[in-house]
């Protein structure tokens, strides 16, 4: 069901699949993700599926820019300034979520993360397809370890999505999820030094 074509036929594909519904795999900076119109209700049921993820574990969108942010969140000042300063990059900022995304994303939750990826792939894809959301999970099942490689993809994912887009080993490591407006890291992970920092200076 898969195919694996050459950039930048795979981003085309990609974005194809996107918007018809399907699920992609595509890498971001960090690790592999895994990728469906997160306005989609019926396409996001199958990220869970896909992943074997319990509904009680929200999941995030990529967006590639601010002003795609601002269609789908409630920022405040202070969100928009934390996304100036650390975005595009390894960080997921929790935020009040638009209503009209599907309920199943945040488990019917009123705060959503938003991811806007520092890697060439995953924010031309996301061009390709804006304004439409993507989710911004990891291509795994959950609980397994994050992929970092196309070739290290579980075969059940594989047969499970519509593209793969193959743009080499990723670094790898997980991005600090982090609530501005409530001044609280959820997630360690990349530039969380610098993140905590932010937060202790913003707040003064």
């Amino acid at each position: 069901m898969d195919s694996e074509d050459t950039l930048p036929s795979s981003l085309r594909a990609g974005a194809a699949a996107l918007t018809e519904g399907e699920a992609v795999v595509y890498p971001t900076e960090t690790v592999y993700g895994l990728g469906v119109d997160a306005s989609n209700a019926v396409a996001v049921e199958t990220v869970f599926t896909i992943k074997n993820r319990p509904h009680d574990k929200p999941l995030s969108i990529g967006v590639p820019d601010l002003s795609t942010a601002e269609q789908w969140a409630r920022l405040t000042d202070r969100d928009r300034a934390f996304i100036d300063r650390f975005l595009p990059g390894p960080a997921t900022v929790v935020v009040e979520r638009n209503p009209d995304l599907p309920d199943a994303l945040t488990d019917g939750g009123d705060r959503i993360g938003i991811r806007i990826p520092d890697h060439p792939i995953a924010l031309e894809l996301l061009e390709l397809v804006k304004p439409l959301p993507v989710t911004a999970t990891s291509a795994n099942k959950s609980g397994k370890p994050s992929i970092r490689k196309p070739t290290a993809l579980p075969q059940s994912i594989r047969e499970q999505v519509a593209v793969v887009i193959d743009g080499g080993e990723t670094p790898g490591g997980a991005s600090t999820v982090v609530d501005v407006s409530q001044g609280v890291i959820h997630r360690r992970g990349a530039d969380a030094d610098a993140i905590e920092a932010w937060l202790a200076e913003s707040s003064l």
